[in-house]
């Protein structure tokens, strides 16, 4: 049977799936409509689970991303003199000032409870059908439910559970202390029926045995924070659920499966890793797979809305000069500027390098936009600092070129104050140090990062044909080196923090040189190294928690109570059902 959900290029909804849509506070009433509608298509249920993964939650950066990066020492979004003010809802996720009615921590809930009705809709579809690969949709359908509701609890403490087979049955508040073991058992549970990514026509879009491993090791990794987040310290040797170990050698267990398993290696060119052609990258495990011209949703904002307004990838498209890092971060590199993860030189066909340094006149315009056929210019990649430079927008709307057709270049000026150029500054200096707002002549302030390439295609900025990593083997590597570490194996961890170290390798300019091994390794130098290899990739935040960083100051940060370190339940939620309580503190 060749199925329609096996091509996630086209995604098919039923009429009852859409209107889970409007699913937001998972009150009863709502749960009971949408699971009591009959006759359902199991394979459209089960696509529409897998979409509510692209339709913003893991791929918009106010959802997931915001929670578990704008929090962090990674990334923030200030206000920027008369943009991102929004009510303060952005500076909220990095000042520590949310409440119950931040819109950010509302939709990422509404986001993940939609992707667990959704699975739990799927489950009790494909459970009525008597379709072909019944076992095989099954067992994918309850590992996405696991992977909804294991992010929702590390985020919230608590997630909605119904029986998908028992449509009156009452709503079960499953909290993280109690939640984590059962998730790992049942997850443990599905591997028999799941397939090996590709076989059975799967790929990294679809959750296989390979995502159960990487899902397994990240469960194990957090299990003890889970079981009690606020804690002054974590147990992470505890007795594993299964296999005799601990919670460690449970990580190193599923992560040696990833690694030795044949399936994934390191990709040399780690930029490689967030191309917008990524679904070639070798490291790829578990992503979501985005399509511009599908009906998945697709979104291009892991790469836009960290680039200025005047920096142009096409005569059609811009940035939207809002995200930054952290001094923090971007002086957490010092001493490893050289490392291949750091920044990536761009090298058009004819062997011109954009090297964004005011020394390059012009580049080809031999390089096309998918669409359009306009002209791509390609900014380098990376976090990006000082001074910037790129295209000019002639009056006519097209690129200023050279009187043999190629693209000017330009020192770059902010759109917004044209006067004030586009040097990006590692200092943010805000006015009011616990505030993180900007007037008009300090919107350069910030470096950017360009770790994800910009989709230009068809003139839009916000989609993006670029496959999103929920795990690869970069993230494999760097939960074995914890692990190791904390199980008392510095060298393993070494290795592998090595491992990762050199097998990146830097651009021609600086003659493919790779990254330099560590000869030492402490825990503080473990935490940046895993800030090298994952930086924006949504793990920042469990990392600074199991670390010990996430509670202390930082910039437009005070220090906080461990509280903070889960969200509280959307206040529209506790207004709406009675099933949930709101988490201490809040």
């Amino acid at each position: 049977m060749k199925s329609k959900f096996l091509n996630l290029n086209k995604i098919v909804l039923s009429i009852a799936v859409m209107s889970l849509v409007g699913c937001t506070n998972l009150d009863e009433k709502v749960i009971d409509e949408v699971m009591g509608t009959e006759n359902a298509d199991p394979e459209a249920s089960l696509a529409a689970a897998y979409g509510q993964l692209g339709d913003g939650t893991f791929v918009d950066h106010g959802s997931v991303f915001a929670l578990q990066e704008y929090s962090t020492d990674e990334a923030i979004l200030p206000t920027r003199g008369s943009d991102w003010g929004d009510g303060g809802k952005w500076r909220a996720m990095h000042e520590f000032t949310w409440d119950a009615n931040n819109d950010v921590v509302k939709n990422t809930w509404n986001q993940l409870n939609s992707g667990i009705t959704k699975s739990i809709f799927a489950i009790g579809s494909i459970n009525k059908s008597n379709i072909n690969n019944k076992t095989l949709f099954l067992a994918e359908a309850k590992g996405l439910l696991a992977f909804y509701t294991y992010t929702t609890i590390d985020l919230y403490g608590q997630a909605p559970y119904r029986d998908p087979d028992n449509l009156n049955a009452p709503i079960q508040i499953r909290k993280a202390e109690s939640t984590i073991d059962a998730l790992i058992t049942e997850v443990e549970g599905l591997i028999p029926n799941l397939a090996d990514i590709k076989t059975q026509n799967t790929h990294a879009g679809r959750f296989t045995k390979q995502a159960a491993y990487a899902l397994l090791a990240d469960m194990y990794l957090n299990r003890a924070v889970l079981k009690n987040k606020t804690a002054g310290t974590f147990n992470f040797k505890e007795q594993a659920l299964s296999g005799g170990g601990n919670d460690m050698e449970m990580v190193i267990k599923y992560s040696d499966m990833l690694i030795n398993g044949g399936f994934f290696s390191l990709e040399s060119n780690y930029f490689h890793n967030f191309d917008i052609n990524n679904d070639t990258s070798k490291e790829m495990i578990f992503t979501i797979v985005q399509k511009k011209n599908s009906n998945r949703n697709a979104d291009n904002d892991l790469a836009y809305m960290s680039m200025e307004r005047i920096q142009k990838p096409s005569p059609d498209n811009r940035g939207t000069n809002a995200s930054c890092v952290t001094p923090e971060f971007y002086y957490s590199w010092n001493g490893n500027h050289d490392d291949p993860r750091f920044q990536r030189t761009y090298q058009y066909e004819d062997g011109t390098w954009f090297r964004n340094d005011g020394t390059d006149v012009s580049v080809p315009s031999t390089s096309k936009v998918e669409g359009t056929g306009k002209p791509w210019f390609h900014f380098n990649r990376g976090l990006q600092v000082g001074q910037q430079y790129g295209p000019k927008i002639l009056a006519n709307g097209n690129f200023d070129l050279t009187s043999d057709g190629r693209i000017k270049v330009y020192k770059l000026f902010t759109e917004k104050n044209t006067t004030l150029a586009a040097d990006f500054t590692p200092e943010l200096n805000f006015d009011n140090p616990s505030e993180a707002v900007f007037t008009q002549a300090q919107i350069n302030r910030g470096v950017r990062n360009f770790k994800f390439e910009f989709d230009p295609g068809y003139g839009n900025n916000g989609t993006s044909g670029m496959d999103v990593p929920l795990y690869r083997l970069g993230t494999i590597y760097m939960m074995r080196a914890e692990a190791f570490f904390r199980n008392g194996n510095v060298s393993g961890a070494l290795a592998d923090v090595n491992r990762l170290r050199t097998t990146r390798t830097n651009d021609a300019l600086k003659n493919n040189a790779p990254g330099v091994a560590l000869t030492s390794l402490d825990a503080d130098t473990l935490f940046k190294e895993s800030g090298y290899e994952l930086y924006w990739e949504m793990y920042r935040r469990k990392a600074m928690i199991r670390f010990g960083k996430f509670d202390l100051p930082g910039t437009a940060k005070a220090a906080t109570q461990p509280y903070r370190r889960i969200f509280p339940i959307p206040q529209a939620t506790l207004d709406a059902s009675k099933d949930f309580t709101q988490n201490p503190g809040y």
